[in-house]
């Protein structure tokens, strides 16, 4: 269910312009849009230039400020469509006084045209919705064409990083990436009753932590590529 808009919502986003940008493209076929870049200027968004990190689908933006607090070496980059919910992770950085993260207000079909290929060294895919009737696989954020587009968009040796609570859709994501030519590491079937420490909760995954759910989670990166980590237990 779409959430409600947020009363006054345009003077509220006004009041956290520094953290959020929204992007809309006047062509609305993504794949014609795509290839008119307008690369925005990362290096005056940020005031400087560093590895960047995307979360695709930052929600309300309780990973995105604790991963940027984190590495604060790193620059942060959370892709939101819904207003409200952009609106709300942006304030959620302002509020954590966080300096190195912002978010894109627009739908993630779009990054091609606004990001240079090559920029990112991580992306990570937090509880994506899995989109379970297969009418809208094509809308799963593992499906053929986006990762076409993460593949343009990562730099050498980057990762996707991915947690979700669904089974199938973490199936499906296997199935995807590994037919797509990127190479699986660090899979957790229940990545709370694993070894792997370091992890961020999100607000959508704390929920199936106090009702008992498994979170499963993988690591993917290209095969043509080394990848810039051997083991990331710990990192996050």
């Amino acid at each position: 269910m779409r959430m409600r808009a947020k009363k006054n919502l345009d003077e509220k986003i006004a009041n956290v312009q520094e953290h959020l940008i929204f992007l809309r493209s006047d062509d609305l076929n993504f794949r014609t849009a795509s290839l008119v870049k307008e690369y925005v200027d990362l290096e005056a968004i940020f005031g400087r230039q560093a590895p960047l990190h995307l979360e695709i689908g930052c929600g309300k933006g309780t990973f995105l400020s604790a991963v940027a607090r984190r590495w604060p070496d790193r620059n942060f980059i959370g892709v939101e469509l819904d207003r409200n919910v952009a609106y709300m992770a942006a304030k959620k950085l302002q509020d954590d006084g966080v300096t190195n993260a912002v978010v894109f207000g627009m739908k993630a079909e779009y990054l091609g045209k606004y990001l240079p290929d090559g920029c990112a060294e991580r992306i990570y895919l937090n509880f994506s919705c899995p989109y379970p009737k297969s009418d809208y696989a094509s809308h799963r954020l593992t499906s053929p064409g986006f990762l076409e587009l993460y593949r343009s968009l990562m730099a050498p040796g980057a990762r996707i990083w991915q947690k979700t609570d669904d089974a199938h859709f973490f199936e499906y994501s296997i199935a995807s990436l590994s037919q797509a030519g990127f190479t699986l590491d660090n899979i957790s079937l229940d990545l709370h009753a694993s070894a792997y420490q370091g992890n961020i909760v999100t607000e959508y995954e704390q929920r199936w932590i106090d009702q008992g759910k498994p979170i499963y989670r993988l690591e993917a990166y290209l095969k043509e590529e080394s990848p810039c980590d051997t083991k990331t237990t710990g990192q996050a």
